[in-house]
């Protein structure tokens, strides 16, 4: 199975910033960056084992309700994305002092081998792993058959 990069939507960034995110990481200039404002995308990390009759592919999507995940396969892609946001209040009456949003989006794609039944795709989501089965065909064995001289 490969895996077909995503890339996320532009993001307005300063040189520091950029330098940063080369020496240390990405994640580094998340936590530094002149742009606090900016809502940043969670990029599940993924477990793909092929075995016998099936492909397992796990995601780690901690947070994320099943009505939060959304799976799609258009031709051979099968892209997972979820998004998330929350509201933290205080308070239900007057006016606000402080208010507080978050939100958390992410989007993977997969690149799936001819050998996947694509109807016979299983999802299914606990303690924060989001699993998908994808069934493989069955192999084609060759009928041998003898073929009369005339």
């Amino acid at each position: 199975m490969n895996l077909m990069k995503h890339r996320s939507p532009a993001v307005a960034t300063t040189p520091v910033d950029r330098l940063a995110s080369e020496i240390f990481g990405p994640s580094f200039s998340r936590f530094f960056s002149t742009f606090p404002e900016i809502t940043w995308e969670h990029t599940p990390r993924v477990n793909i084992m092929e075995r016998a009759d099936d492909f397992l592919l796990e995601l780690e999507v901690p947070g994320f309700t099943k009505d939060q995940l959304t799976v799609e396969l258009n031709g051979n892609t099968l892209t997972v994305r979820g998004e998330q946001s929350s509201e933290h209040t205080e308070g239900e009456k007057g006016r606000w002092t402080r208010r507080e949003f978050s939100r958390s989006s992410f989007e993977r794609s997969f690149v799936l081998p001819k050998s996947v039944v694509a109807d016979q795709i299983k999802a299914d989501q606990t303690d924060g792993v989001l699993k998908l089965t994808l069934p493989k065909a069955e192999p084609s064995t060759p009928q041998t058959r003898t073929i009369q001289i005339g």
